[in-house]
């Protein structure tokens, strides 16, 4: 008994074979890529976490930003009101400055 195999059959046979192989390179693919995606995921927690901290900080520090920024703002208008007396203290201080440079010679 013979057996003819026509260029069609032998094509057909040659593509299957192909497929065949493909399909190991693709199961072989996916196994190797699981692992990474498993690293990816503990990766893209840990992210989420510290990203949450770094968005609780950034609240807090507002806070105090804008808090600092009504202190000065007051302490600034106390001093618009009570120049003269700030003008005192520098005098005193610098006086005080001065004695004790004479007191050094």
């Amino acid at each position: 008994m013979d057996t003819t195999i026509t260029l069609g059959d032998a094509g057909s046979i040659l593509i299957g074979l192909a497929l065949l192989v493909l399909l190991v390179y693709c199961i072989i693919l996916v196994k190797n890529l699981i692992p990474s995606v498993k690293s990816i995921s503990k990766i893209l927690k840990d992210t989420e976490t510290i990203s949450g901290i770094a968005a609780e900080g950034s609240v807090e520090a507002q806070k105090i930003v804008s808090g600092l920024s009504s202190s000065i703002g007051s302490v600034s208008d106390i001093i618009k009101g009570n120049q003269n007396t700030v003008a005192a203290l520098t005098s005193i201080i610098n006086a005080l400055g001065s004695l004790k440079n004479l007191i050094k010679k």
